[in-house]
């Protein structure tokens, strides 16, 4: 994910007073003091308010993400979707062969174990599992990458790769380097007795500030979902991965498809008017996660449709659907990607809606979610974190994937290998 167009170095005119309390103080921190102050300590008061809720949802059995409360079966089939699953077992035990016994203590979880869902992505480090990356020998960071590099795309892994170095640089931008760097993520296994397998189901979880993949895998098959990508800025511009861009593809390609529609379509698109709009109800946006619905914690939530029917779109229209979804499947190997698009295609003529939130205009920052019963996307332009912009803009997006009526984590799937006799429940 490279270019040298577009908002180049706006957010240079929002950056921070590193004098500030905040700043100094996480200047003088590691990522485990920062985060014991944060939960302890309780500020700021609005992100510590939304961890204890967090912690709360967490304690749900998980059910998934539904549009209206009930969990739709026989959406989802065991399939050979080509996965090279003797490469990426062959890598995850070169890893685990590496660890110290405590290491691996602290790395591997049965695959059935809740701490799946307690991923997220701010930069406090809130469920500190598995290995740290910055924490551990090169050899062990590289035979981690090893394995993501393994699973994802080509594409996919320079994508992953473009948000960490992104993380890195805002590290450097506000001179917090132990607290956010390139390598300020945790990974964690979870499998059943037989390890990381080619023909028994098992996963890893890849966490930390704007960039969260969860990765099931059974056989050739894979779910990676939910996933988190974000960047604030979402360019870098100085040092030595300059010209790093991500998720102006997303952002280019959803506007060019609003702008698309009729004045009519678009009317009926356009959800709320303004990005923080009177008009929202109660919780429709929060600090943290703003407009998005989907993010870290919301496993359960109820998300109705809104929106626009896709059935109403054209085919050209629809090919720009179809393009917005390719890129949030990026990091799916291509022949998984065209499965899954295939599979999401399907519904475009009977149940898929595409919803928006703010202006559309070329300058405009937005919100848009396209929505089925296999499929929930989200990209959101977000207000300053680090930076100081209180409206939301364009060097500041977050982006989400998630698979409703039971898909995330591939639970659904894995009710199918129990042979579709038990609710698969999670207690948190």
């Amino acid at each position: 994910m490279v270019s040298d167009s577009g908002h180049g170095g706006e957010y240079r005119q929002h950056l921070p007073d590193l004098s500030l309390p905040r700043f100094t103080n996480m200047q003088q921190q590691d990522a485990h003091e920062y985060a014991k102050e944060f939960i302890e300590g309780g500020n700021p008061p609005w992100l510590h308010g939304l961890y204890l809720h967090w912690r709360k949802l967490f304690q749900y059995p998980f059910k998934g993400i539904t549009n209206d409360g009930t969990v739709r079966p026989n959406l989802f089939t065991l399939q050979d979707e080509g996965m090279p699953i003797d490469s990426i077992v062959d890598a995850a035990f070169k890893l685990t062969t590496l660890l110290t016994p405590e290491q691996h203590s602290s790395v591997v979880y049965h695959i059935d174990s809740p701490e799946w869902r307690s991923w997220s992505n701010p930069e406090f480090l809130l469920s500190n599992k598995g290995i740290r990356l910055d924490e551990v020998m090169p050899s062990i960071r590289e035979a981690v990458l090893a394995v993501l590099q393994a699973t994802l795309s080509p594409e996919g892994y320079t994508k992953a790769l473009g948000a960490m170095r992104i993380n890195g640089f805002l590290g450097d931008l506000v001179q917090a380097p132990r607290v956010c760097n390139e390598f300020s993520y945790n990974f964690v296994l979870f499998q059943t007795a037989a390890g990381p397998s080619t023909v028994q189901p098992w996963g890893f979880s890849f966490y930390g500030h704007h960039l969260c993949l969860n990765v099931f895998l059974y056989k050739t098959q894979v779910v990676i979902s939910p996933w988190f990508t974000g960047a604030e800025p979402n360019l870098i511009d100085a040092g030595p991965y300059k010209g790093t861009r991500i998720l102006q593809e997303e952002e280019k390609l959803g506007l060019q498809l609003m702008q698309s529609l009729s004045p009519e379509q678009q009317e009926r698109a356009q959800v709320y008017k303004l990005l923080r709009d009177p008009a929202m109800p109660k919780g429709r946006w929060n600090h943290d996660d703003q407009r998005h619905l989907c993010g870290a914690y919301r496993d359960n939530r109820v998300v109705p449709y809104e929106g626009i029917s896709v059935a109403e779109f054209s085919e050209e229209q629809k090919k720009l659907v179809e393009g917005i979804l390719e890129q949030y499947l990026l990091y799916l190997p291509k022949q998984a990607r065209e499965i899954r698009l295939n599979e999401i295609r399907s519904w475009f003529d009977k149940e898929t809606y595409f919803c928006w939130i703010g202006g559309f205009g070329d300058d405009d920052a937005f919100y848009y979610r396209i929505q089925n019963p296999v499929v929930i996307v989200e990209f959101d332009h977000h207000s300053g974190v680090f930076l100081t912009n209180k409206e939301p803009a364009k060097f500041h997006i977050h982006t989400l994937l998630r698979t409703p009526n039971a898909g995330d984590y591939g639970m659904a799937l894995r009710k199918l290998l129990e042979g579709g006799k038990q609710e698969y429940v999670w207690e948190g």
